[in-house]
């Protein structure tokens, strides 16, 4: 009943976009900016995608709805709406995560004047854009939105464009992640040719076997379907856009972290899912990059001062997960047959992810607009000036780290698990599961880290300090409800049987799913489930006795030989970031001067040569337009002559 009407559910937020941006300022000027109507049209979208959510939950059932588009060269292209259990969770993530995140800018973005108009505006925009993005019945409408969340991000994370490492930061997230989006093309291209010309999700899922072109270019076309995903969720190599994006506000950082840009790269993978467990080679790769990315970006954010740049690398890290689990889950059932809740646990960690990163986040927006600065080590003791914020921050903390009952455990448990059991039929994904394991104690030790400098000890800056003060209602009261959600959804989740609804329809459509009761029993009778915990406990407690009871000394550790080199390592993210700018300053731009140098002499040349030549030719014919009747009489003669002389040659010829 709910679903006929899901695509009014992006329509809202493009209202408030169209309402906002194209009215004057003079009607926002006491409404915020225009803030009321974009959290109207937020919360009104929102309550309809939980509606529609919750009955497609409930009833297990997929909606599909489409009319034609276009018609090119006898290919049909539509656009519709493809709704099933990966949709519903999308849209309860994405919706009720911004609906929080705009009432939240109210108190944020409370100061910036007229700019507030324009931001209301793009936020909404990009809250449509990535709804739009979810709903899409096919690959190419999937797409155009991919494209369109692709631009809202550049303009929100350059926002303050007048500020030159903003403006910087915007065009390298453009310029990045459009290196994913060319391969995401490129697989749609082999998948539009071998699908004979049809992308849409209904026909490509149910006809993995009339692809025409054989198992290396469905497994190329999956890579490069990948590879889009790499780009937009910031997977190496391709994840040093993520940390200077932090450039753009602090809301924008919650909303593209938790809900929006980031996340569009997991659900490009997991909507791909019954093609991709036809091509096993492509899920190791997955695995691959995931498992590696979670220890490469989770090591970055050891030393950080930067409480945004920290948390930018634990997103990073966090997505590297899920992407761990839709691999390993999917080569798991291509090579062996066996149902495994690997995707399921995948899925949930975004779920929880995008609770406690939202709550992280506009936790640490409350904590910069309390004391005007980024930087950690200006900051120290704030917990007796900011209780609520400190405390909802340290529920978030505890949930990243895996510590149960909190959600994040629940989900990267599973993650772990199912990664270990993979290693029987690929000894790989053991040391896939040691990256995971690693990166859970060091998630656990910045996460507390970046808690201990921030709320606990002595103020090290004493006139922020004096200055700082608790974020307004409207900004904490959204950390209150997403405390609520980043301590008890994954556990609820379990309880409700939620995870059980989290398969696609074409996938294990025998799996036995076990109560909620049952599969927490389960869990805590597997030795791996403690290792977790106790990896998890242990990155706490070195992160309490260097930067808490100061038994360790963290100066000491930093300040030695290996420990500066390590250090200046890890501040540079391992060289990528000069790595980006060589290659452009030399590679690019070097090509751009060969281009430039070909344009200007051959293809300008050849231009000019043309010139030339019809500028003598015309010259030479001056000479004969004299006005004399004797000269034109000649040249008749003449042409007469030649055409003669020419058909008595070769007339034998026609």
């Amino acid at each position: 009943m709910f679903a006929e009407y899901s695509w009014l559910i992006p329509i809202f937020p493009l209202i408030a976009f169209v309402v906002v941006g194209f009215l004057g300022n003079k009607l926002f000027k006491k409404a915020e900016g225009g803030a009321p109507i974009a959290i109207i049209m937020a919360a009104i979208s929102c309550v309809l995608s939980l509606l529609v959510a919750y009955e497609t939950l409930t009833t297990g059932d997929v909606y599909k709805a489409s009319l034609e588009w276009m018609i090119v060269d006898g290919f049909t292209f539509n656009m519709g709406i493809y709704i099933d259990n990966l949709t519903a969770l999308m849209l309860i993530v994405v919706s009720f995560i911004a609906t929080l995140v705009v009432i939240y800018s109210i108190g944020y973005m409370h100061d910036e004047g007229e700019k507030k108009r324009r931001y209301y505006a793009i936020i909404s925009l990009f809250i449509g854009v990535m709804l739009g993005l979810v709903l899409a019945s096919n690959y190419l409408q999937m797409f155009i939105f991919w494209e369109l969340v692709g631009l809202c991000s550049y303009l929100l994370i350059g926002f303050w464009n007048t500020k030159p490492s903003a403006a910087s930061a915007a065009k390298k997230a453009f310029l990045v992640t459009r290196i994913g989006d060319i391969m995401l093309m490129l697989g749609l291209i082999i998948f539009f040719v071998g699908f004979k010309g049809n992308l849409d999700f209904d026909y490509i899922f149910n006809n993995v076997d009339l692809f025409t072109g054989g198992d290396t270019l469905l497994t190329i076309g999956t890579f490069m379907i990948f590879g889009g995903a790499i780009g937009k969720s910031a997977q190496f190599p391709l994840h040093d856009w993520l940390p200077d994006a932090m450039e753009g506000p602090t809301t924008v950082s919650a909303l593209i972290h938790a809900a929006t840009m980031v996340k569009a790269g997991v659900y490009l993978v997991a909507r791909s899912y019954p093609v991709l467990i036809e091509t096993p080679d492509t899920l190791i790769i997955i695995a691959a990059v995931g498992g590696f990315t979670a220890l490469f970006a989770a090591t970055m954010a050891l030393n950080n001062t930067n409480i945004k740049r920290v948390l930018a690398y634990s997103t990073i890290s966090q997505l590297g997960y899920m992407f761990l689990a839709l691999g390993a889950s999917g080569y798991l059932f291509a090579v062996s047959g066996d149902p495994n809740t690997g995707y399921m646990a995948g899925m949930s960690h975004l779920m929880n992810h995008a609770f406690f990163k939202a709550l992280l986040f506009l936790s640490a927006g409350a904590v910069i607009h309390a004391v005007h600065t980024e930087d950690m080590m200006r900051m120290g003791g704030l917990s007796k000036k900011l209780k609520i914020t400190s405390t909802v921050m340290l529920l978030g903390c505890i949930s990243i780290a895996g510590i149960p009952p909190f959600s994040g455990f629940w989900s990267k448990d599973e993650i772990l698990a199912t990664v270990f059991e993979t290693g029987a039929y690929n000894t790989g994904f053991y040391l896939l599961y040691a990256f995971g394991i690693i990166a859970a104690f060091i998630t656990a030790f910045y996460m507390f880290r970046l808690w201990f400098l921030t709320f606990s000890g002595k103020p090290r800056d004493q006139e922020i300090y004096d200055h700082a003060h608790e974020a307004p209602k409207v900004m904490w009261i959204p950390l209150v409800i997403l405390a609520v959600l980043a301590v008890g959804s994954g556990l609820a989740g379990i309880l409700l049987g939620m995870e059980g609804t989290l398969e696609p329809a074409a996938y294990l459509q025998t799996m036995h799913i076990a109560s909620g009761t049952d599969m927490i029993i389960d869990m805590f009778q597997q030795p791996l489930t403690y290792v977790s915990i106790v990896v998890a406990i242990l990155g706490i407690a070195v992160a309490y006795l260097m930067y808490y009871s100061k038994t360790i000394d963290p100066a000491r550790i930093s300040e030695s030989k290996i420990g500066k080199k390590l250090g200046n390592v890890l501040l540079a993210r391992y060289g990528f970031t000069a790595g980006y700018d060589l290659f452009g300053t030399k590679v690019i731009y070097g090509i751009a001067k060969a281009v430039d140098w070909f344009d200007r002499n051959i293809i300008d040349g050849i231009v000019k040569l043309i010139s030339l030549i019809c500028t003598l030719v015309g010259k030479l014919l001056r000479f004969v337009q004299n006005g004399l009747v004797q000269t034109y009489a000649s040249i008749v003669v003449v042409g007469v002559s030649l055409v003669v002389i020419l058909l008595l040659a070769f007339g034998g010829m026609f």
